[in-house]
C-alpha cells in the first residue's frame, strides 16, 4: 500500500483543509464491508446500495450531516442457534460517504438485504445558469413598450 506525504500542502494552502481532508481519508485502509455499489440514475440523481444481509432495518442507522453520509450497522438480537458453519457476515460497520455541495439524501429503502439510498443533487437557484436579455441602446420605443407591459 502506497503512503502520500501532504505535509508540503498542509502548510502552503490556506482554506483547503476540507480537500486535503478528503484526500487524507480515501485512502483504501482494506475495508471492504458491506459491499455496495454507487451508480447515477439521471444526471442529478444518484444511487448507493449497500448488501446488508442478515440485518433488519432497526440494525442499521443512517445519518446525514453536512457534505457526509454515515450508515451505520449493529445487529441488536442476538441468535441463539448453534451454528456449525456462519458464512454470513453480521458484524457491526460504519461506512462514510462524502457528499458533493448540493448533494440531498432523498429517501432510502430495504428490500431483499440491500439497503438503497437514493440522492438528489438541487442547486439553488442564484447559483444556476440563467438567461441575460439584451437591450437595444439608443432604441426608447422598444423601452417604452417594455415597461408599459410589465
Amino acid at each position: 500500500m502506497r503512503t502520500y506525504d501532504l505535509s508540503p500542502f498542509w502548510r502552503s494552502t490556506i482554506g483547503f483543509d476540507r480537500l486535503l481532508n478528503l484526500v487524507n481519508d480515501t485512502v483504501d485502509n482494506g475495508d471492504t464491508y458491506p459491499p455496495y455499489d454507487i451508480e447515477r440514475t439521471s444526471e442529478d440523481q444518484y444511487r448507493i446500495s449497500l448488501a446488508l444481509v442478515g440485518f433488519t432495518p432497526d440494525d442499521v442507522a443512517i445519518t446525514a450531516e453536512r457534505s457526509t453520509l454515515t450508515v451505520e450497522g449493529r445487529k441488536t438480537d442476538e441468535d441463539e442457534r448453534d451454528y456449525l458453519y456462519r458464512g454470513i457476515s453480521v458484524r457491526p460497520f460504519r461506512r462514510v460517504f462524502n457528499l458533493a455541495d448540493y448533494v440531498q439524501v432523498k429517501d432510502a429503502t430495504f428490500e431483499d438485504g440491500l439497503l438503497k439510498i437514493a440522492l438528489t443533487r438541487e442547486m439553488p437557484e442564484a447559483l444556476k445558469p440563467r438567461q441575460i436579455a439584451i437591450d437595444v441602446a439608443g432604441n426608447d420605443h422598444q423601452r417604452s413598450d417594455r415597461t408599459q407591459a410589465a
